[in-house]
Formats: structure tokens, sequence, C-alpha cells
């Protein structure tokens, strides 16, 4: 007997032996299933450990890309955000329902509203600002309003529209012109300056033709035998053409463009010729001319007909400034420093003298303290001494005259 029917014959004591071997086979198969069932579950427990370690990687690998794109999202959204901030323009939106939902500094400031401040809608807002946004249909261009604020006078205003479902938002981007507005005022009065300029010019030059023959005409009469009365008419006549002469050069050396014609000029010979030209001007004005100067031989290279006109103008300005009489002092001297010669000449009134707060600005093309006045007489001198190389100051107080210096270097004896 088998082991196997010895052992089911002690299991099933009393069982005939075809009876034992048909539960040995079905115990067999029970056990095979059994087995084969359990091999499947682990089989199938294998796949869905490898299938949850799949899906946690998946999940994992999605959470980090998740978390990548958050980040990226934040630094996108703080970049944009200080795009906004640094905008030179404003940003203002508008929900549907009113509500200001975005609004950068510069919109804030051209709205009149404190950084960081509480937003409102136009219902809330001040009646200007309200009125101003929905003026600006959407999608008409650029608006241009002259606010006339404290803090603002001008601003550009373009109004769009954005749907997102039945919700729509308004966008309007703000911009101050205040500086552009200023600019093109000014560049208007600057053509229209220009205008005047330029026929300014044109009738210095139609002026001056006619002028030079009434002063060659009043300079043969002063020629000829006169009576005391007449000769004083011409005195007066030649004042008034000299100082017009003066008026109409001055004109033409500031809008003419053309170098100075440089040659020897013999300083003392001119101080002296410019004495005996500016007699009938001071005697008009009751003015006393003095004359001191060692410049007799002293030679700079200069166009001589512009240091005359640079001395006419200083001469004219004191006689305008003394209408009742006083004291114009004309000096020069030559002084050597470091073997270089430079040449001093001083002209000094007796004047009420110029106020603190205009010496800076007496040079400058148009200022003048009299109303018909042009205010180029002291504009040219300073151009034509920067042309020679030279310098023009002045220095006054008040009540105590001015004293205008002109210095002339790369002088010679």
């Amino acid at each position: 007997m088998s082991s196997s029917a010895v052992a089911s014959s002690l299991l099933h004591p009393g069982a005939p032996p075809e009876t034992v071997s048909l539960q040995e086979q079905s115990l067999a198969r029970a056990f095979a299933s059994f087995t084969e069932a359990a091999g499947s579950l682990e089989r199938s427990y294998t796949q869905l450990q490898a299938e949850v370690a799949r899906l946690r990687r998946e999940l994992e690998e999605t959470n980090r890309d998740l978390t990548r794109s958050l980040e990226e999202n934040h630094r996108m959204r703080l970049h944009l955000n200080r795009i906004l901030e640094g905008l030179p323009c404003g940003v203002l939106v508008l929900e549907a329902d009113g509500r200001a939902s975005i609004a950068n500094p510069e919109a804030q400031r051209l709205l009149g509203v404190a950084a960081g401040g509480p937003l409102a809608g136009p219902a809330r807002m001040r009646s200007w600002i309200a009125n101003l946004l929905w003026r600006v249909p959407p999608g008409s261009g650029e608006h241009e309003d002259h606010c006339r604020q404290a803090h603002l006078e001008w601003i550009a205003i373009r109004h769009a529209q954005v749907k997102a479902g039945s919700d729509v938002s308004s966008i309007f981007i703000l911009q101050d012109i205040t500086g552009r507005k200023r600019l093109e005022q000014e560049y208007a009065r600057l053509e229209r300056r220009q205008a005047l300029t330029q026929m300014s010019a044109v009738l210095a030059h139609e002026v001056r033709n006619p002028l030079g023959s009434l002063e060659l005409f009043a300079g043969l009469l002063a020629g000829s035998s006169l009576a005391p009365e007449q000769r004083d008419w011409l005195d007066h006549i030649q004042a008034g053409l000299r100082s017009l002469a003066a008026t109409v050069n001055n004109v033409l050396h500031f809008h003419s463009g053309a170098p100075p014609e440089m040659a020897p000029v013999d300083l003392g010979q001119l101080l002296n010729s410019l004495q005996s030209f500016l007699h009938p001007l001071a005697q008009q004005a009751k003015v006393h001319l003095e004359w001191a100067h060692k410049l007799d031989g002293v030679t700079v290279a200069a166009d001589r007909h512009r240091l005359e006109q640079v001395l006419l103008n200083l001469a004219l300005n004191a006689f305008r400034c003394m209408p009742g009489g006083g004291v114009l002092r004309i000096s020069g001297r030559a002084v050597r420093s470091a073997e270089k010669l430079t040449v001093h000449i001083e002209v000094a009134d007796t004047g009420p003298g110029i106020a603190p707060e205009h010496l800076e600005r007496v040079f400058k093309a148009g200022f003048t303290t009299r109303p018909a006045g042009l205010g180029l007489g002291l504009a040219v001198c300073q151009t034509i001494m920067e042309q020679h190389g030279g310098r023009i100051s002045v220095a006054s107080r008040p009540g105590q005259g001015a004293r205008f210096l002109l210095e002339f270097p790369g002088a010679t004896e």
C-alpha cells in the first residue's frame, strides 16, 4: 500500500479505497485551484503595487509641475505688478458694477487719490474725474482735456472695453501731457517770435540804407556854418539818428550769423573817435562825459564796427538810465601778466544802478526794464565780446550806478 493510501486510510478510516482516491483528487484539485488563485492574487497585488507606485510618481511629478507653475505665475504676477507700478502712464480698470479693481500709482496721482488709498467707482469719484472718464467713448482714440487742477493741467485718456461673458470691464489709460502741451505752446511762441525776428531783420535792412543817407547829410550840415540855434537842432537830429542806427544795428547783429571781419584796431584811436560820436547824444541826455585811457598804440585783432557797437550800446543804456543828467566815465588801461597783455575798458555811470535780482539776467536777449525796450543791447554786447575771445561783466549797487568791464586778451603794443 502506498503512503498516500495509508494517509487516506488514516484520515478516513473505514472508507473504501476508491472513495479515498476520489477525495484525494478533489483535494488536490482544490489545493491546485487555491494555489493558482493565490498566485493570481499575488500577481494582481504586485501589479497593483506597481500601478500605485506609477500613479504616485505621476502625481508627484504633476504636483512638482503645478508647484513650479504656481511659482512662475507668482513671479510673473509680481513682475507685471512692478511693470504696472512703474509705467509712466496711469492704468485704471472699472468693472461692470462700477468698482475700480486696478489703479496703478500714476493713475492714483492723476486722479488725486492718495497712494494706497481706497479706490471707488465713478459714482463715488470726484465729479470732474467721473465726467472726464465717461466723456471718452471706448475705441475713440486719444482724448485730451484741459483739467485746470492744482496737480494736473492737461491729461490724455484712452478708453477700451474687455468682455468676459456678460460682464464688461472698462480700461482707461491716463497720461499727464502738461509738459507736452507746454512745449507745444512754447514752440508756437517760438514760431511767432521767429516770424517777428525775420520781419524785424528785413525792416532793419530796409531802414539802414536811408538812415545812412540821413547821417551823411547831417554830417555835411554839421560841417557848414550854422547859427547856434540851428546847430542845436542839428545836434538833436544827429543824436536821434545815431540812437536809431544803434537800434537797427543791434537787430542786425543779433540775428546775423556773419562772422566778424578781423583786422588790427588801435583801441586808443577807437575811443577818441567815439568821444566825438557820443557828444550829441550826451548833450541831449544832459550827461557829462569823462574820458581817461592810456590805450594809444595798443591794438587788438577785432571788427572795428562791432566794437563801436558795444561801446555805443553801453553808452546809450547809461544815457537812458540818467534822464535827469549825470556822469558817464569811459576809461581804459593795458594790464600785463605772465607776458600777456590784456586790455580793460570800463564804462561807468552815476545812474540808479541795477537791482540785485536783475544782475544775472541783464545779458539775456529780451530782458529789459524799459517798457519800450527791445532787450537786445547788452545781449549783442556779450555776443560781440565772445566773438572776439573777450568777456563783459557788470558790477552794480542800487543807487550807486553801474560799471561794465570789457576785457580783450591778446593785445599788442
